[in-house]
């Protein structure tokens, strides 16, 4: 049986959601705000092991869904995240994803299609956890690619440098994975917006660049002198193997 935590601050909905992931046979603890969901979950990301996932409200009192998903991957907390909101605007997504929450559902919303996307989430995150921790587990051949001293594990969503290991979250691992995919190619902001997010070519793409800035921080020597993920300007982005 798997955990979820429901943040969720309309007691007719969160009572509701309740009771139909029970049915499907998930245990359920709501946190009516964002406050209560960060002390259930605790500061070390250790802890979040006593939940699967987390169903996430955008429109909560005090911090919001964003503030929450953010504070959350801040303490290293990697459980799947799927994003509830009413305001579903393709900057909002974005502002979800860049946040850390790895799905996004706006309301309303079909039950079936809420127990689909998080039944997904935590098949995904169990096959992470899997390559992760059994050298045998069943692996795609692209799954793990290795550049100058440092390997991308995009099942186990880390990253390592030769100095440490990075957690990576869902959509930072399929950005990574569609930059080394097209190696050597000009990509375009557009392009990641409809083939990596499947959003809408004129959406802002001012959250792709603050994705960029973050995986430079991990791959690069020297960030803002990138060697490897490198701008071009007013077009893209292009993955450089040297």
């Amino acid at each position: 049986m798997s955990a979820v935590l429901v943040v969720e601050d309309e007691k007719h909905l969160a009572d509701g959601l309740r009771f139909n992931l029970e049915a499907e046979g998930f245990q359920v603890t709501i946190a009516p705000d964002g406050e209560k969901a960060l002390q259930l979950l605790g500061k070390n990301g250790g802890k979040s092991a006593a939940f699967a996932a987390v169903l996430l409200d955008v429109m909560l009192p005090g911090i919001n869904g964003f503030g929450v998903a953010a504070e959350l991957r801040k303490r290293g907390h990697l459980l799947p995240i799927l994003m509830l909101t009413a305001r579903g605007s393709s900057e909002d997504v974005l502002r979800g994803f860049e946040s850390g929450a790895d799905d996004y559902l706006p309301k309303p919303f079909e039950l079936s299609i809420l127990i689909a996307r998080l039944q997904a989430l935590l098949r995904r995150h169990e096959w992470a956890h899997r390559a992760a921790s059994a050298d045998k587990a069943p692996r795609r051949k692209d799954d793990v690619f290795r550049f100058d001293g440092k390997k991308i594990d995009f099942a186990a969503l880390e990253l390592e440098t030769g100095r440490e290991t990075i957690p990576l979250t869902q959509m930072e691992a399929q950005l990574l994975r569609y930059l080394v995919t097209h190696a050597g190619e000009i990509v375009s902001r557009k392009a990641i917006l409809h083939d990596v997010w499947d959003l809408a070519e004129d959406t802002d793409t001012r959250a792709i660049d603050n994705f960029i800035v973050r995986l430079r921080k991990y791959i690069e020597k020297v960030p803002a002198r990138p060697k490897y993920l490198q701008t071009v300007r007013g077009v893209g982005y292009r993955f450089v193997i040297k």
